[in-house]
């Protein structure tokens, strides 16, 4: 079963904000933008809007030229992913799976299961009322395959349904061919061929459709692979939506608090829950989440990310303090909620040594959870080697406990200066001949006597991510007459073709 949902961001907007702008909102022309290079683009229009001219696609100063009196609001598409992410979950009411079929659909497996809903026709009169009651405006149909049914629900009649003994090529015919789900280039390639039809793709011969688009491998970008998914000749893997609950627990308070004491106590009581919740589930929670709710309904929340899991009711009490400091009570708070929005797998027994630093507080991911709640989560980082053999991108940042890269993404390099800039930055350069050893360098405004060199060791440009006219680089570790030592590299040669004379950079100093 397939499931369109045509007006996804719009009612999801009506649905959540409606209670800001009135009730009033849906007789006022409305339009959901983004911000483009070329200024705001409209996403959606409501049915006000439509009515004065306004429609999708188009920048939204055209758009108030049609319709001078229309409001805007900002598209959240990301918001609108996981909304429809929830509907999935929701849906698997009517089937043992569900996926999503972004950016504005669902596919539903109704496998034999519409007798236990009076037959197929009476699940889809319940899919449409359920879904008329959320306030969605939606279309559904019912086929052997999913290529089908999306066809259908997006562009057949209402509630249709396509029997496993119907004859799917006849019954699909009159569809157009952007029921095949291809990319606008190839719909546009089929138009201009005369090919608007189901119908007359089936017409016009397998050879004939292979022999334009035999180098097309992506099922969007192929309408043969995609007719034979629509009829079932060939699979279409989907990628089910799993029901993930995260553990939560909560104290709705008899009375409302204001003071630090009592809210420290509540949040100790609610650690011990959560304490006992993952120990159940045999997981330990990386990261919290802290929920206030407020008498005048402001939420407050405060939220930890930690080094490795843990369940230790006493280490997070410790950490959330510090974050309920900024805490303003207002008229007092009524709720608190603590969920753990990300669990990793945590044995039910430790080792003797850990279990005795954590009772301490001595170990080392309650050291680095302390240091990156008081200095915060960019400032504790460790360096780890990367897959590239340029200095600048041979390492990078990680957080602290991060398991180590496998060996394969590890190189054996020569040796490197212990410290590294940022950027390399140039220097001029005396040397006896464009290719030779330098003599002396301006860096800084300070003029250096080379007295020891050392090299050069080549690298290369990364041809796969550098433009063709990228220069090689010939290293040098040098010294000069204070015996302080420095990396410095030419950038190309002389004769290489790729720009004038090399220039000289400084990269790396040597302890």
């Amino acid at each position: 079963m397939a499931i369109w949902l045509a007006r996804l961001a719009l009612d999801r907007w009506r649905h959540f904000e409606k209670c800001k702008v009135g009730e009033g909102a849906d007789s006022q022309p409305l339009a959901l933008i983004t911000e483009t290079a070329h200024g705001p683009r409209v996403d959606a229009v409501n049915d006000a809007g439509r009515e004065e001219g306004a429609a999708p696609g188009m920048m939204l100063a055209d758009a108030r030229t049609l319709c001078p009196q229309l409001q805007v609001a900002v598209s959240d598409p990301a918001g609108d992913l996981a909304f429809l992410e929830r509907l999935a979950v929701w849906a698997q009411r009517w089937g043992p799976w569900s996926a999503v079929d972004a950016p504005d659909g669902l596919l539903v497996d109704v496998t034999a299961v519409a007798h236990l809903f009076g037959g197929e026709q009476r699940l889809l009169e319940d899919v449409h009322a359920r879904f008329e009651q959320q306030g969605l405006a939606m279309r559904a149909a019912i086929a052997p395959t999913a290529g089908a049914a999306w066809a259908l629900a997006h562009y057949g009649s209402e509630r249709t349904i396509l029997g496993a003994d119907d004859d799917g090529l006849v019954r699909l015919s009159a569809l157009p061919v952007a029921s095949l789900r291809l990319d606008s280039d190839v719909l546009l390639v089929l138009r201009r061929l005369g090919l608007k039809r189901l119908g007359d793709l089936a017409e016009l011969g397998r050879d004939a459709v292979q022999r334009r688009f035999r180098n097309r491998r992506s099922p969007s970008a192929n309408p043969l692979v995609r007719m034979d998914q629509l009829l079932g000749r060939v699979p279409e893997p989907l990628l089910p939506v799993i029901a993930t609950e995260m553990p939560l627990v909560q104290r709705r308070l008899m009375e409302p608090i204001r003071h630090r004491p009592l809210l420290d106590h509540v949040v100790a009581d609610l650690a011990g829950d959560m304490a006992r919740a993952l120990e159940g589930r045999g997981e330990g929670a990386r990261r919290l989440e802290l929920g206030l709710w407020r008498v005048d309904g402001d939420v407050a929340l405060r939220q930890l990310e930690l080094a490795a899991p843990t369940r230790d009711a006493e280490h997070i009490v410790r950490l959330f303090a510090t974050r309920l400091d900024s805490v303003d009570a207002g008229f007092g708070i009524e709720m608190v909620r603590l969920r753990a929005a990300w669990s990793e797998p945590l044995d039910l027994a430790q080792a003797d040594l850990e279990a005795a630093a954590e009772s301490h507080g001595t170990s080392l991911a309650a050291c680095i959870d302390r240091l990156t709640v008081r200095l915060g989560e960019t400032a504790v980082r460790r360096p780890v080697p990367r897959g590239s053999h340029l200095p600048e991108r041979s390492q990078a940042w990680a957080p602290p406990l991060e398991p180590e890269p496998s060996s394969q993404e590890q190189f054996a390099f020569h040796s490197r200066p212990l410290k590294i800039l940022d950027h390399p930055e140039q220097i001029a350069v005396l040397y006896a001949s464009p290719d030779g050893y330098p003599k002396r360098f301006r860096w800084r405004g300070a003029v250096h006597e080379v007295t020891r060199v050392e090299g050069p060791e080549r690298i290369a440009p990364e041809w796969w991510r550098e433009r063709g006219n990228a220069r090689l680089r010939d290293y040098y570790r040098i010294e000069d007459g204070e015996g302080r030592r420095y990396w410095i590299y030419r950038a190309g040669l002389a004769d290489d073709g790729r720009g004038g004379m090399p220039d000289w950079f400084l990269q790396g100093m040597f302890a």
